[in-house]
């Protein structure tokens, strides 16, 4: 009888060798690999790009999703048209007035989310830079400067220089204008006898967060002096003095002359 009793103990000894419940195994499966690896870009072409006010662009935005994405463009800009293929979408951006505009290109693939950016930049340097010739009005001479369609104005800066050496210039920062715009600057001023046959030129400036564009007028010269009142009297009164001075001399010249004359 003990013999009989004793297999089934041994069976359970070696079901559970130490007391306790059935001894299991637990195997770790890998990690599913993520569609998003370091391979998914968002491209946006071009990076930068200048029109003139009022103008249009074409942005490219591309992406290496493996999975379907539409992308999405953020801008302030009015968007027109769209045109798209696998992992590319081409936006049109119409009428642009602001000097510059930010867009992004926003991605989302199987839950990350990836961007790019670009800026668009819209200015025109001035058609032209005109110096009229100075007008003589009074004792004091008028300068006129004449800038044409430039934008955006409020970047705009207008100076006049006298021989290299600035005498007067504007800033048109409070003007907000979207559009192109003509500026005239008026300014006036008096000229000493120093400043005749000095070159008098007008430069108009856009200073575009670093960049510059500069445009300037042809020379014009002073060739009459304006003469105030007292310069005036007294030139008067020098002239009436040598006159005086000739006068006397030629009487006496005269005379001298005559007196020889009767002597012969």
């Amino acid at each position: 009888m003990e013999s009989v009793f004793l297999l089934p103990l041994l069976l359970l000894v070696a079901l559970y060798p130490r007391g306790g419940s059935p001894e299991h195994k637990w195997t770790q499966s890998s990690p599913v690999p993520s569609v998003t690896s370091a391979t998914f870009w968002v491209r946006l072409s071009p990076e930068l790009h200048a029109v003139p006010p009022g103008g249009s662009v074409w942005l490219n935005c591309s992406h290496s999703c493996p999975l379907p994405a539409r992308p999405s463009l953020h801008t302030q800009l009015r968007q027109g048209t769209t045109h798209n293929g696998s992992g590319w979408v081409s936006y049109q951006l119409l009428d642009v007035r602001a000097w510059s505009s930010k867009v992004r290109c926003v991605v989302t693939c199987a839950g990350e989310t990836r961007e790019a950016t670009a800026r668009i930049t819209a200015y025109r340097p001035p058609r032209s830079v005109i110096l009229e010739p100075p007008v003589l009005v009074g004792h004091k001479y008028t300068l006129r400067c004449y800038v044409t369609h430039v934008f955006p104005v409020g970047f705009l800066v207008v100076s006049l220089r006298r021989g290299g050496r600035v005498i007067h210039f504007e800033s048109l920062e409070r003007y907000t204008s979207s559009y192109l715009a003509n500026v005239t600057l008026t300014h006036v001023m008096r000229a000493g006898p120093n400043d005749l046959l000095q070159p008098l030129t007008c430069h108009a400036r856009l200073n575009l967060d670093g960049l510059v564009v500069s445009s300037s007028s042809a020379p014009v010269m002073l060739t009459v002096l304006a003469l105030s009142p007292a310069a005036i009297a007294l030139a008067s009164t020098s002239i009436a003095a040598v006159v005086g001075v000739l006068l006397a001399v030629g009487t006496v010249s005269l005379r001298k002359y005559l007196a020889l004359k009767t002597q012969l």
